[in-house]
């Protein structure tokens, strides 16, 4: 189509692509608006493509980076008025146009994909939760049998007697559980992290860690050696060690500190890289 308009006297007026292709979508209401870019997508600061940008969580902390400026800015902005006005499942990709066939016919898309996404919500007690059954349900998994029910029933008695701080999106496409420095654990320890395959694809999970590392300087946890998104922990990690099939990360301490130190011995210590009882998932690995 042809972003064209006409005056009441009948003159013909160019109309600014953007805006002829938003008010389109408004009325059409798809599921994706796709807008084609020789830049390919937006980019952030480092000159690195923004793959996903998820509007309820990153907004406003978009908006307050030096780089984001004039038509980067400008371009986020309508994107965001324009999305407001859309059902939330509606997304806008920016793509190069030679990967229009790769955004329209496989998963992994191209560009920068920009949608509403989810607020990461906090809670610091199980009250906190509007409903305790799904929080059991995402933690349980794939792991799904009368043992490891009761696994995560008491993995929830041991958060009601423990302070605790968990991170997850409305939908809980990405549950996070993380217990703060005590006697015992001179770090803070993610116990827990459950994503879904959406909460994967739809960045909820990089919102979540975003979320935790604001709250959380000094991290470790552990993940199976066999887990399949493995590189995404060392991405979010400063360092690792493998032991029995399994892998210790950490960030925001240094590689000689006592805290981290204290971590490592327990961590080599135990088999199936079990941490003290705080350690959901080799606890589920184990009753499976």
């Amino acid at each position: 189509m042809t972003s064209l308009a006409e005056s009441e006297d009948g003159r013909l007026l160019n109309v600014n692509a953007d805006s002829a292709a938003a008010e389109l979508a408004r009325a059409l209401e798809p599921l994706k608006v796709v807008y084609l870019s020789e830049k390919g997508g937006l980019f952030d600061g480092n000159g690195g493509k923004i793959s996903q940008i998820n509007l309820d969580e990153e907004f406003d902390y978009i908006m307050s980076q030096p780089w984001c400026r004039y038509g980067t800015r400008l371009k986020i902005k309508e994107i965001k008025e324009l999305l407001d006005t859309l059902p939330q499942s509606s997304s806008v990709a920016i793509i190069h146009p030679s990967d229009l066939l790769k955004e329209l016919f496989t998963n992994s898309g191209a560009g920068t994909l920009i949608r509403r996404g989810d607020k990461i919500q906090k809670v610091s007690s199980l009250s906190g939760f509007q409903d305790l059954g799904k929080v059991k349900e995402t933690l349980t998994g794939d792991y799904k049998d009368i043992s490891t029910e009761a696994t995560v029933d008491r993995f929830i008695e041991f958060l009601a007697a423990n302070p605790f701080t968990a991170y997850y999106d409305d939908s809980m496409s990405c549950l996070a559980i993380v217990l703060p420095p005590s006697a015992d654990r001179p770090m803070a320890t993610l116990a827990t992290l459950n994503i879904t395959k959406s909460g994967w694809l739809g960045n909820v999970a990089e919102n979540v860690f975003s979320a935790i590392k604001k709250d959380n300087p000094c991290l470790y946890w552990t993940v199976s050696g066999a887990d399949e998104n493995l590189t995404w922990f060392f991405e979010k990690s400063d360092g690792s060690f493998n032991c029995n099939s399994s892998v210790l990360f950490y960030y925001g301490c240094d590689f000689n500190s006592d805290a981290l130190d204290s971590v490592y011995r327990d961590f080599v210590s135990h088999r199936h890289a079990i941490i003290g009882d705080s350690d959901l998932e080799s606890r589920l690995r184990r009753a499976a």
